[in-house]
């Protein structure tokens, strides 16, 4: 009886969360769009009508419609299939660097917000230090060190965006240690990893999981931007930044070359 009340508990906390969102039409657009996007992202060897690197030479700068309904570049190829593909590009260099920065981001903010004291100022003072540089002129002076590429480019946007995931932790673990079952754990002397892992983490990570989704979009901007800069997604790998980048020599006599990259992104 413990389990079905349970069970119907969960599934009407769960039918409440769904109406909310249901009455909220610009979220549902949003998750509609969301969705639409990743799916093409992730069957696009199935959707694409060709592929990304093939070129069609008696077809170049062909004007959107017919075979190709986005048009092609100055290559012959075919813009759509490579938003599709390029889709794959972003959203796995989105998804790669929140994990980075999510995961550092949460270690340091853990000890910071659980020890507090000199440990948690040391770490204060250190993020704001990193912090004083914009991200992007960060992102860039990462990506120019370790040179182009899209591994690069996943690993500068981590490293940038630490910071945020930090204080984010840290000011959660702060609200949090101070329960009396963090209490109950320190007076059984359970040690430190398992108050952070079992007790504090779990009801500290809300407020994160908020931020990673939202860090998600982003990083794919930021990613954009390095590979609108060429330190990105190098040729021939499609990347919507680096197609917006390539359409710009072109922006006067064929303007859909940036505009639809530019509309997706």
């Amino acid at each position: 009886m413990t389990e079905v009340k349970e069970r119907k508990k969960k599934q009407s906390q769960f039918s409440i969360i769904m109406h909310r969102l249901k009455r909220n039409k610009m979220a549902m657009l949003g998750l509609i769009v969301i969705v639409l996007m990743t799916l093409a992202a992730v069957f696009a060897p199935i959707i694409a009508p060709f592929g990304y690197e093939q070129q069609d030479l008696y077809h170049i700068f062909a004007a959107p419609g017919g075979d190709h309904l986005f048009g092609t570049d100055n290559l012959g190829r075919d813009i759509l299939s490579r938003l599709l593909y390029g889709g794959r590009q972003s959203l796995k260099i989105g998804i790669v660097s929140v994990a980075i920065a999510s995961t550092l981001g949460i270690i340091i903010g853990s000890i910071a917000g659980f020890y507090g004291g000199r440990v948690d100022n040391l770490l204060m003072r250190f993020l704001d230090i990193f912090q004083a540089v914009p991200a992007l002129l960060m992102s860039i002076a990462i990506a120019t060190t370790l040179g182009p590429g899209i591994n690069n480019a996943m690993l500068a946007i981590g490293i940038t965006t630490i910071p945020g995931y930090a204080r984010m932790t840290r000011a959660s673990f702060m609200s949090v240690r101070g329960m009396e079952y963090v209490e109950a754990a320190t007076a059984i002397n359970a040690t430190d990893f398992r108050i952070i892992l079992k007790h504090i983490l779990p009801n500290a990570i809300s407020p994160m999981i908020v931020q990673i989704t939202m860090g998600v979009a982003s990083s794919i901007l930021a990613a954009a931007s390095l590979s609108f800069m060429g330190l990105g997604a190098q040729p021939p790998l499609p990347e919507w930044g680096a197609m917006l980048s390539a359409g710009r020599t072109y922006i006067r006599d064929y303007p859909y070359l940036c505009i639809i990259p530019g509309v997706v992104i």
